[in-house]
């Protein structure tokens, strides 16, 4: 986020004088946004990959710190919780074969860590929600012993004071309480970053609004949380009350915007109206400050590091994301963060070719389509395709007679391959890698089997024969086996 974090607690003046960098920072974004060789650069990919550390009877396992202090690698980070790990994987370049770079290097990554996990009696479990954590898996106790959460946890409950209260209303309901932020810790995901020029940006960030509803509805891979089935992608209810910091007391509290939003319009200028919005509409969490006069560097024709804009950023988790990067002389990034972690790289890889073309070719005509979708639409069907995937009726917009249409998410994802195609070949990727990646798309939209359905279906048939806690187990080992597999999840056979 920009910024090392020292300290768990600030006093009222740390949040005032951030409050007042922020506006600072704002001011030299919008200077640095108008000179016309900021963030030009051809696109490049870069991912996160988030991972579940489980023991030999598939329940969490408490040990990252341990296995990050004897898998020396910078690329690997501790996360939220005590059984979660974080792998950044290297940019690279949009053109020729990104996916196979990226994939490689997780094939990899995923590699090198068996054996120092495997010392601790672990194994590694890339999973949208792993299915067999409890209540008592996500107390306070779960999180990680570092500062960055501690002071995340404290910045939450000081706004929101009161429980985090989560209710899920899915094939069976859920309603839990928390007193801190650890029920987050059960969300897993695969964070895909495209790099994009300014002056582009919007246009392709409208097109990820519209194109992540059909991304989530073929890639669902967390069904089941806390035993209960709930639905195809259930981090994406989950996080969003997990950390929801708005007061539940009445009075109008309330009313102000979630920190993990779909969005709240339609993108109109550019990368500058996203990062306002997250000065604008949510309270410091992390009021770390740097020493930096970011308009003095702007002024002198530097590129400022804005820490605490990147530190308030990192705080409003949309699941579309603005990036701002003084890397590489600076640029502009789109994260996109609804995708689920796992189940194995070549499904990860399919689903990131898959959000990342699509985007690519809506955006050709995006303005176009907008005033036949209002923006309310794009969310609907961001929550309905979490909810029930494949087999969600979703709205599209059309320019030929009254927009929009409804259809099955499935005959989207299809009836979309040939666009996704020609926005990842309009990028530059070879053709090959796009028939490999968008063919595994497509088997699994033909065979409707998600890896959250792979997890139902299994779960059903284990429990003709044993009581849910046990068939659980069993499910997330036959998981593991099939992931460490490397065949695609529309490959794997239901148990019998």
């Amino acid at each position: 986020m920009g910024l090392a974090i020292e300290k768990d607690r600030f006093e009222e003046h740390d949040y005032k004088r951030f409050e007042e960098r922020l506006r600072a920072n704002l001011q030299a974004l919008e200077a640095l946004l108008l000179r016309d060789s900021f963030g030009i650069g051809k696109p490049s990919l870069g991912a996160e990959l988030e991972l579940d550390l489980i023991d030999d009877r598939c329940r969490p396992l408490a040990i990252n710190r341990q296995v990050l202090a004897d898998h020396v690698d910078p690329r690997l980070q501790l996360e939220l919780t005590r059984f979660n790990l974080e792998y950044n994987l290297s940019p690279v370049s949009a053109r020729g074969t990104p996916f196979t770079t990226i994939g490689k290097e997780m094939e990899l990554a995923l590699e090198s860590l068996q054996a120092p996990v495997a010392a601790h009696g672990g194994r590694v479990l890339p999973i949208g929600i792993l299915p067999t954590l409890r209540p008592d898996d996500l107390q306070r106790s779960a999180l990680t012993d570092l500062a960055r959460y501690r002071a995340l946890s404290y910045g939450l409950r000081r706004i929101r004071r009161s429980p985090f209260h989560v209710r899920i209303e899915g094939d069976e309901s859920l309603e839990i309480e928390s007193d801190d932020v650890t029920l987050e810790g059960a969300n897993t995901s695969f964070q895909v970053h495209l790099r994009i020029n300014p002056s582009d940006f919007a246009d392709y960030f409208n097109a990820a609004q519209l194109a992540t509803a059909l991304a989530v509805s073929v890639a669902g891979n967390s069904p089941v949380f806390l035993e209960r089935c709930l639905w195809e992608e259930t981090r994406v209810a989950l996080f969003k009350q997990a950390v929801d910091a708005r007061s539940a007391r009445t009075g109008g509290e309330w009313r102000r915007a979630a920190r993990v939003p779909f969005g709240h319009g339609w993108v109109r200028e550019g990368a500058f109206d996203l990062l306002a919005e997250s000065v604008r509409l949510f309270p410091p969490v992390l009021p770390v400050c740097d020493d930096e006069d970011p308009l003095e560097v702007v002024n002198n024709g530097g590129i400022p590091r804005l820490a605490e804009l990147r530190m308030q950023q990192g705080t409003v988790w949309q699941w579309n994301r603005a990036v701002y990067d003084p890397g590489a002389g600076g640029h502009l990034r789109i994260e996109f963060r609804a995708l689920p972690s796992g189940p194995t790289p070549v499904d990860m890889m399919a689903n990131a070719a898959f959000i990342v073309g699509l985007t690519a070719g809506l955006q050709k005509n995006i303005n176009q389509l907008l005033p036949a979708f209002p923006f309310r639409y794009a969310e609907y069907n961001f929550y309905r395709a979490s909810q029930s995937g494949l087999s969600a009726n979703l709205l599209w917009p059309t320019l030929e007679g009254l927009s929009p249409t409804e259809h099955s998410a499935r005959d989207l994802v299809l009836d979309h391959l040939s666009l996704a195609r020609d926005g990842l070949l309009g990028l530059g990727v070879e053709a090959g890698e796009i028939d490999k990646l968008l063919g595994v798309i497509q088997d699994r939209a033909e065979s409707g089997q998600t890896a959250s359905r792979w997890q139902r279906h299994t779960l059903a048939q284990l429990e003709k024969k044993a009581a849910r806690t046990d068939a659980l187990a069993t499910m997330v080992s036959a998981y593991h086996d099939r992931a460490v597999s490397g065949r695609p999840v529309s490959e794997w056979i239901v148990p019998s």
